[in-house]
């Protein structure tokens, strides 16, 4: 098993474990910390969603971090099952929520839009041109996106890249809906 520590929150230095699987990359530490300073480091009264879950890293991460709900979906089972002995080793309680779903699938009309989504799926396999139309269906109006790549995006779908960076061969983004300036 592979492994990737929480950086901040209450699980601070909690190491999470994760198999092998094709297309599993766990956002760098030193990214996460990037991304968890644009968004805040308190996420109490937000949602979540961590639509290619992996490691889990992005969706344990928010949790730890307060988060009020977390929804981590992936389709691997080897890959549901570390989840799930990861969220009974932290104790997660009810704030977590572990589904089985292609994220096309789990993306069409749902009850709940999200504060957060967090959107790393697998490299030059066309996931965010697919979900792009479904967006506003999962994510509230005043919602973000966190996006990795292999390329830089200006967007995807009405949301705009507000903040970048790049890590080696990852593109991180972070979209806000409106133009990249912020407005409407």
């Amino acid at each position: 098993m592979n492994t990737v520590r929480i950086i901040g929150g209450a699980w601070r230095r909690r190491l999470l474990r994760f198999p092998d699987s094709p297309g599993l990359r766990p956002t760098p530490d030193r990214v996460r910390e990037t991304l968890f300073n644009w968004l805040g480091n308190d996420l109490s009264g937000l949602s979540c969603l961590d639509l290619f879950a992996g490691s889990g890293a992005l969706g344990f991460e928010a949790a730890s971090r307060g988060a009020d709900r977390v929804v981590l979906v992936d389709n691997s089972p080897k890959v549901l099952a570390a989840l799930k002995l990861n969220a009974s080793t932290l104790g997660v309680g009810g704030r977590l929520e572990i589904v089985r779903s292609d994220a096309v699938r789990f993306a069409t009309p749902i009850d709940q839009r999200f504060d957060v989504l967090f959107l790393d799926p697998p490299f030059a396999a066309g996931w965010i041109e697919r979900l792009a139309a479904k967006l506003p269906d999962i994510v509230a109006p005043d919602g973000v996106i966190y996006a990795e790549a292999e390329r830089v995006l200006e967007g995807c779908g009405d949301w705009r890249t507000v903040r970048s960076g790049r890590a080696g061969q990852v593109f991180y983004h972070l979209m806000r809906r409106g133009d990249a300036d912020g407005a409407e």
